[in-house]
């Protein structure tokens, strides 16, 4: 897997993204000179997380036959002490089909083993940039 990035045609800061076969965008808020015509890379980190909790969920009930239809997630980021090395996402699970309390428990539970929430508060990352 590769990820390209380069300059949009259109936007100051708007960015194109292709990840393989796909294709997706990246800009700045307008207080920052930016279009906001397309998620900021925050955005991006932040959404990469309800992401893979919905998918992990999905793909445990199906292996588990639970009845679990679809999940709904808000994320709110608190990133007021960003600076200070602690960036807060809170997360809400909604949580659609036939389920029991216990079932909702267990998958409240499976969901904090998605890979991205592992990544994200279980690992140190190394970013090496080399300048072409």
């Amino acid at each position: 897997m590769t990820i390209h990035l380069e300059k949009s045609e259109s936007g100051r800061y708007r960015q194109t993204i292709r990840i393989d076969q796909h294709s997706i965008f990246s800009d700045a808020a307008v207080v920052l000179g930016g279009d906001d015509s397309a998620p900021d890379p925050h955005d991006l980190y932040d959404a990469s997380l309800a992401a893979c909790k919905a998918m992990t969920l999905l793909m445990y009930a199906q292996r588990k036959k639970i009845a679990l239809t679809s999940v709904d997630i808000d994320i709110e980021r608190d990133n007021s002490r960003e600076s200070k090395g602690i960036y807060v996402l809170n997360v809400s699970l909604t949580l659609n089909g036939d389920l029991t309390d216990e079932q909702r428990q267990s998958l409240g539970a499976i969901a904090d083993k998605c890979p991205i929430h592992k990544l994200m508060t279980s690992v140190s990352t190394e970013v090496n940039t080399v300048v072409l």
